[in-house]
Parts: structure tokens; C-alpha cells; sequence
């Protein structure tokens, strides 16, 4: 007997259109029903109605543009519900907790930014805060929600239920963060992810990694850790280890690693290693980095050595993930960007020498598109995943 697949009904057709379209949105901004006609294939009475459809559920809106010069009727612009659904995202660092309401299309509405106080935020603290933010009179923001909270950590997560395996920089291991996150927030999915493979998520979606499908997110901060995006898939490993490239042992009588081995990657591209080289004392704050970076900008020629001698370093830290990976890009984040900036020839020099012979391929270095946020931006996109899985069941869950 034959088998037959199961023919689509034509409610599911309707929820993955209205899935691809508010996608669409979500990506890139506004958009005409002309040019959502055009991406998607669809004709235009569909488009209208699942416009219609989407704009009934306060996910997106439409507006008539005025002004222009072209005759005609012009096309309706859809853009994102000014009212519509958000989520919280959070960005947990050693130095910072940073929590922000974030609308579709990767708006942010509100933000706080919370300076640790001496020691790294402990996974209570941060429970704490997201929970004052979100009972805060500020979190009123009229609109129904939020839809999800998504989390970002420099640590390893199990994704299935939220757990920190481990997190040394933050000194967290095994700790139920997702849960933890749950018993102080309302009744809403919570999603937890690594910071590194969040940032790279994030600039694949609307960054500066949108057009390549092989590409790491270098992430700079105390600790050091690699988003990895390869042929268009994310790369986690078995438990969520890889990207680890910070314990990487470079040199095994090297300076002696927190983790507890020598000569890690990260004591020396680490910003306590960028400190150390420019002559400060005490732990990285976002503060003493950031007036290193000033100083070399101004051309203070200590400072400024120390920053070429950092990049030569992380060069050849870039060269070691080219010799595995083999990426067409880096997106360096962090203090990487910073450094990319201030001493590019010294990043490309070191990794061109200790690269495997590319062939004249050269790789390419960027920025990322959203500065620091790329990680909290990417902890809003995992929050964002089911509504615009589903936009009609994800809201019909939305707490008002």
C-alpha cells in the first residue's frame, strides 16, 4: 500500500504564511505589500489579508505613505504594531547586567544597565534584578506582554531547560538558571543561551553577518568565547562546549588561567591581559577598559603599544579558529572591535603568518552591526522564536 504524506490544510498554509511575513518585518523593518508580494511569492489579495490577519492580532500595521512623486496609488507600508508585544531580554556579564524590553523588529522600548558592585553578579542578584524590572512601574509600557524572557550568559547552557552548566568567569556551575528566572517572572517561556553563540545569531539574522553562512562571533570581554555559525547552521557542540575557545591551551608555560590550567587563550586576549599590558591595576571594569581605548585614541604611546601588542595576540588567536574552521568571516565583539579599530594591521599581520596557507582567501574582519548589543539582541530573538513560529497561538498565550 502506497503512503501519502498528509496534504496541508489550509489553516496550516495560513499560519506559515503569516509566519513568513511577520518575519519579514521582524528582519527587516518596514516593508511594502509590494515588496512583500515580491519576496514572498504570494499574491496581493493574500498579502493584504494576512496583513489584515496580523494587524487584527496588534503584530503589525499598516500606513499610507504621503509625499512622494510617483503617480499612482502608492503601496501601504507595514510595519510593527505600535502597541504590539515584546520581550525581555537580558545580557549577564562579569562587569554589568543589562536588562531591556525589546519590540518586534529588535526595537529596544526600555533598557537598564546595572554596573556589577565589585564582584560578578551571582545568579540570585541577576534573578533579583530582572524581577524588580519587571514588576518596576516603568515595565507599563501599554502594551500586552511580554510574550517571553530570553537570557544571556558567558557560560555554557543547556538549552532544554535553562541550566548554567558552567560559567567561570561569573564562578557559576550547575545553577537552574532558567527556572530560577521563571519563579520571579510571570507565566512565560524563559530561554537561556550563551552569550557568544546569541551575538552571532543575532548579526546573522540582521547584522553584519547576514550574507555569509560560514562565520564566528569572537567575543572580547573578561572571558573570551566563539560564536559559531557553519554552513548556515549553529554550531553548540554535544552539551553546548564548543565556542569554548578561551581555554584553549596556547602556550602550557604561560601565565596561570582561573580555569585552572597555563597559558589559556583567554590570559592573553582576556581584558585583564589588555590592563595588565597598558599598566592598570585591579580587575576589568567596563570603565578601565573603556579609558584604555580612549587614551590609545589620543595617541598615548604606552597605551597604544600595549593595544598592537594585544592585537597581535588575538591574532593569532583568529588564526587558530581559521586552521579548525575554516569562516569566511569574524565579527569581533567586545573590546575585539575596539582593538580591530585602533590596530588592524597588527590583527591581520599575525593572522595571515599563522594561518594555514588560505590561498590568497583572505578573511574577512568586521565589527558588529549592533556594538555591544549583539548578545542582547540575541537573547530577544530566542525569546521572539515562537511568535513568530506561530503568531496566532504565541498570542493567544500573551499575558495581559
Amino acid at each position: 500500500m502506497t503512503a501519502y504524506a498528509p496534504v496541508a490544510r489550509p489553516d496550516t498554509i495560513r499560519r506559515h504564511n503569516l509566519s513568513l511575513l511577520l518575519a519579514q518585518v521582524h528582519r527587516d523593518g518596514a516593508l511594502t505589500r509590494a515588496e512583500l508580494t515580491q519576496r514572498l511569492g504570494l499574491s496581493r489579495s493574500t498579502i493584504g489579508a494576512l496583513v489584515a490577519d496580523l494587524s487584527d492580532l496588534q503584530l503589525l500595521s499598516e500606513s499610507v505613505p504621503t509625499g512622494g512623486t510617483r503617480a499612482g496609488r502608492p503601496s501601504h507600508v507595514v510595519g510593527p504594531h505600535a502597541l504590539g508585544p515584546y520581550v525581555v531580554a537580558v545580557d549577564v556579564d562579569v562587569t554589568h547586567v543589562t536588562i531591556a524590553t525589546i519590540g518586534i523588529g529588535g526595537t529596544v522600548l526600555t533598557r537598564r544597565d546595572i554596573p556589577a558592585s565589585g564582584t560578578a553578579p551571582t545568579p540570585q542578584l541577576v534573578a533579583r534584578q530582572v524581577a524588580d524590572v519587571l514588576h518596576s512601574p516603568a515595565a507599563d509600557i501599554s502594551r500586552p506582554g511580554p510574550v517571553a524572557i530570553g537570557v544571556s550568559v558567558p557560560g555554557t547552557v543547556d538549552r532544554r531547560d535553562g541550566t548554567v552548566g558552567i560559567a567561570p568567569n561569573l564562578g557559576w556551575r550547575d545553577v537552574a538558571f532558567g527556572r530560577m528566572i521563571a519563579e520571579v517572572a510571570p507565566p512565560v517561556p524563559v530561554m537561556i543561551g550563551n552569550d557568544a553563540d546569541l551575538a552571532v545569531f543575532a548579526e546573522h539574522i540582521r547584522g553584519n553577518a547576514r550574507d555569509c553562512d560560514d562565520v564566528i562571533y569572537l567575543m572580547g570581554r573578561v572571558g573570551v568565547g566563539a560564536g559559531i555559525i557553519a554552513n548556515g547552521r549553529a554550531l553548540r557542540g554535544r552539551d553546548g562546549h564548543a565556542g569554548e575557545i578561551g581555554h584553549s591551551v596556547m602556550d602550557a608555560s604561560g601565565p596561570r588561567c582561573h580555569c585552572g590550567k597555563n597559558g589559556c587563550l583567554e590570559v592573553f586576549i582576556g581584558e585583564a591581559a589588555l590592563l595588565a599590558l597598558a599598566g592598570e591595576d585591579g580587575p576589568p571594569t567596563d570603565g578601565r577598559v573603556r579609558a584604555i581605548f580612549d587614551r590609545a585614541r589620543v595617541g598615548d604611546r604606552r597605551t597604544l603599544d600595549a593595544v598592537r601588542h594585544f592585537a597581535d595576540s588575538l591574532g593569532k588567536g583568529l588564526a587558530l579558529l581559521v586552521n579548525t574552521l575554516n569562516p569566511q568571516r569574524f565579527i569581533l565583539g567586545g573590546s575585539f572591535a575596539d582593538v580591530l579599530e585602533l590596530a588592524p594591521a597588527e590583527v591581520e599581520s599575525a593572522l595571515a603568518h599563522f594561518s594555514f596557507d588560505l590561498r590568497g582567501e583572505k578573511v574577512e574582519l568586521r565589527e558588529p552591526a549592533f556594538g555591544s548589543d549583539s548578545a542582547l539582541l540575541g537573547a530577544a530573538e530566542i525569546a521572539f522564536a515562537d511568535l513568530l513560529a506561530d503568531p496566532v497561538t504565541a498570542r493567544a498565550l500573551v499575558v495581559t
